[in-house]
């Protein structure tokens, strides 16, 4: 029961964290809000936590590819890379599950895992 009691807590957290960055976000023509860029991940929520099987499910493939598809430019992918930089550490990801990512998935985008990561080295 307490068991399960933590996974639903962990749900309305990250749900919570997710409405408010949604909702402090604005987004632009040129940018990617950050708000946008989780929300299409929230498919990959059980994954990119630990919380799943080894492997990424199709529905967070096509969120993740759907992601990729939107950070068409130099500027978009290094907003995406901030939004991450800032957010990954508070909802828990771990970085081994977002550096596999993009080979199951089979995405050409490089998404930051580590808190300090250099953006501005994104192509």
């Amino acid at each position: 029961m307490a068991l399960g009691g933590k996974k639903i807590c962990g749900k309305w957290v990250f749900g919570f964290l997710v409405i408010a960055v949604i909702t402090s976000s604005r987004a632009t023509a040129d940018i990617i809000s950050c708000g946008d860029a989780i929300a299409a991940l929230i498919p990959c929520e059980a994954f990119l936590l630990g919380s799943s099987l080894p492997t990424p499910s199709s529905d967070c493939c096509s969120g993740a590819r759907n992601l990729e598809s939107m950070a068409n430019t130099v500027e978009k992918r290094r907003a995406l890379c901030q939004c991450f930089e800032q957010t990954s550490p508070s909802f828990g990801v771990k970085p081994d599950r977002v550096n596999s990512l993009p080979l199951y998935c089979k995405l050409k985008i490089t998404l930051p895992a580590e808190p300090h990561y250099d953006c501005s080295k994104i192509p």
